[in-house]
């Protein structure tokens, strides 16, 4: 909401979400209570900052949110936003700042007074922003909005807010084309122009006058002057060496508690904290306070708090902690099995060729390592069975170092490879699996099926469902794993795109004459969704809506049954978060739905541990079997080319 005051201390702007999830600039009167709406609805409007004068009200605008009003759904993903700068004249007899002006020279004796010009060359000595008394702020909302103007010379960008600047003068804040923080531009009235003021800014706040900006710009903190030239450098910079902040973390504890109480009580999606007694509670848990000797214990009594809501994502994260040195220790991208007094290489980690900078540690072209070599030394020492061998790679993540590598198990003949170990091994795992449940879905299917893994409904598994599904257009149906999906996102760009149907075709003469489908991009086949215990959030939404748009069966486990959104929480003091969730679910009968209670796939299969070991994977082969069976009847064939058409015609039926 970001409200702020007028130069007059009358009125308050705040933008606030409408209805039709545009953001519209409201106006407050504090002396009448009453609250008037300024623009219409139809544009995305944010940020409105008063002029120092009083005579306009600034505001950034969108005409091409679109999608972005969905902020929670994918389908916002991917949707660029851009932004004009916008000035509301406030009384309805004052004009236009931009009316055309005579381009002809003025003569030097109808100039202005010296103190005029000294007005007009320092905007920051102007109007309201001098610290003089200001007039009253005249709002005539009669009409207001066939008073909003468009500032000419700007452009739409992706502008993203608005600070005060002196009068006649307002900053705005673009984001920039890389790199972090935001590229500030002055905008004047006066010349309908911008310019750019300072690059980089990730904090930004204008002192009481306007004369003043603290910014922030990376790690140093500068003072830069509103009115003459943009600041070199980032301007002055603050030193912050010797500043020192007090904390007694009894009380500092003590006011966490009382805050995340606090934001349980006013921000949880219900009112009644799931009918626990949240006045007794915090009697309950304050009295520990004394007890408490550190942020982990802070913690474990915050997450107690948040379990008697019984309710998911109520997280404990963070907080001020003490900083401890903690060398990473190398991973090398390889299992290894103790034989013969030694490590040998069971497995070697490629990160599959089509990722880019997911390269494994020792399976770069050249190094000539394969699986069932030794390991039989690290930086110069040498490695037997049972020496654990992290011991001798910490402290080597990211840097260059040597192994000593056997065809057999034995220091004599070892060469030296040069190696840089990687501090995760993740990526590299989770490549390695998802490639083995493509091949093991090709093998079972004879290549007829797609495979799609999709670890969240976040940017990642939105960029996971678009390289992995359309890539296989051309397969007759598709397996969906959303196993141990982590959520994000409300998944419907990916369920709308499983739920396409086949409409028609466009013929095409090139090459073998295959037509195109419309839609073009789909897969028209079966699909079969794969479900557990560890997929939840979003994760619980995205298997909800296949099951309720009817696009095909669940296999697996019931999910999480973590069903709640999580937004605006504050964080406490010390930079730690408690989240309070702010959304619930319930269905199109009214009806509460998901939380607490996951969703039940339509085929139950566990993954027994047994299975697993043995390489099996009976969740993902009853998917395959289940899609391979649903093919026999609901296979798509793609229709042939039909014969041209005769559609020439002559009255008569003759020729010329």
């Amino acid at each position: 909401m970001n409200p702020v005051w007028s130069p007059d201390s009358r009125w308050v702007a705040y933008s606030r979400r409408l209805d039709n999830q545009l953001r519209a600039v409201f106006v407050h009167d504090i002396r009448t209570g009453e609250t008037r709406q300024v623009t219409d609805g139809m544009a995305d409007a944010i940020t409105p900052v008063w002029d120092a004068s009083g005579k306009y009200l600034f505001f950034l605008a969108s005409t091409d949110y679109g999608l972005n009003t969905g902020w929670l759904d994918m389908t916002s993903y991917d949707r660029p936003v851009t932004r004009a700068l916008y000035l509301a004249l406030l009384d309805k007899d004052e004009p236009s700042p931009f009316l055309p002006k005579s381009d002809e020279e003025e003569a030097a004796g109808d100039r202005e007074s010296e103190a005029g010009e000294e007005e007009a060359g320092d905007p920051a000595t102007r109007g309201g922003s001098s610290g003089d008394e200001v007039a009253d702020v005249v709002i005539d909302f009669e009409g207001i909005q066939g008073r909003i103007i468009s500032v000419p010379n700007l452009p739409t960008r992706n502008y993203l807010g608005l600070l005060e600047g002196p009068d006649g003068h307002v900053f705005l804040a673009e984001a920039p084309s890389s790199g972090p923080g935001s590229d500030l531009r002055r905008y004047s009235l006066e010349d309908a122009e911008a310019e750019d003021f300072l690059e980089g800014v990730t904090t930004a706040t204008a002192s009481h006058d306007r004369k003043k900006l603290l910014v922030r710009v990376g790690s140093n903190w500068s003072v830069v002057n509103t009115g003459g030239p943009p600041p070199r450098d980032g301007g002055e910079r603050l030193s912050t060496a010797g500043m020192r902040i007090l904390v007694d973390p009894k009380a500092e504890y003590a006011q966490m508690l009382r805050d995340g109480w606090r934001f349980m009580r006013d921000f949880l999606y219900v009112d009644n904290a799931h009918g626990a007694p949240w006045d007794d509670v915090w009697d309950w848990y304050s009295a520990w306070l004394p007890d408490l000797n550190h942020r982990s214990d802070f913690n474990h009594l915050l997450d107690m708090v948040s379990g008697e809501v019984a309710v998911g994502h109520s997280y404990v994260r963070g907080g001020d902690y003490p900083e401890l040195d903690s060398p990473r220790t190398g991973l090398l991208g390889v299992d290894l099995a103790e034989s013969n007094g030694f490590y040998q290489i069971t497995r070697i980690l490629t990160g599959e060729d089509w990722n880019p900078g997911l390269e494994g540690p020792l399976s770069l072209p050249g190094m000539g390592v394969e699986e069932g070599d030794y390991l039989v030394g690290i930086q110069g020492r040498e490695l037997r069975s049972p020496t654990n061998p992290f011991m001798l790679l910490e402290g080597t993540a990211g840097r260059t170092i040597s192994v000593s590598i056997n065809d057999r198990p034995s220091v004599e003949g070892a060469r030296e490879v040069m190696v840089r170990p990687v501090g995760n091994e993740g990526q590299l795992r989770t490549w390695a699996w998802v490639a083995g449940n493509q091949r093991r879905v090709d093998e079972m299917s004879g290549g007829r099926l797609a495979y799609v893994w999709l670890p969240n409904t976040g940017q990642g598994g939105y960029s996971y469902f678009n390289r992995m599904y359309f890539a296989q257009q051309d397969r007759q149906g598709a397996v969906i794993d959303e196993r141990n999906n982590g959520g994000g996102s409300a998944a419907d760009y990916i369920i709308e795109i499983l739920a396409r149907e086949l409409t028609g075709y466009f013929n095409s003469r090139a090459g073998d004459r295959r037509p195109f489908t419309q839609p073009m991009a789909g897969l028209w086949g079966p699909k079969v969704m794969v479900i557990n215990e560890r997929a939840g959030s979003g994760g619980d939404l995205m298997p909800y809506l296949f099951r309720f748009r009817g696009i095909g069966p669940l296999v697996g486990a019931k999910t999480w049954g973590g069903l709640v959104g999580t937004w605006d929480t504050p964080p406490l003091i010390d930079g730690g978060r408690f989240v309070a969730p702010r959304g619930g679910f319930f269905d199109v009968n009214g009806e509460w739905a998901v939380e607490a209670e996951g969703v039940a796939p339509d085929i139950e299969v566990f993954n027994d541990p047994q299975s697993v070991m043995e390489g099996g994977d009976p969740q993902l082969e009853a998917a395959v079997r289940e899609a391979l069976r649903l093919l026999e009847t609901e296979r798509v064939e793609l229709k042939p080319e039909p014969a041209a058409p005769i559609r020439y015609r002559r009255p008569g039926g003759g020729g010329g």
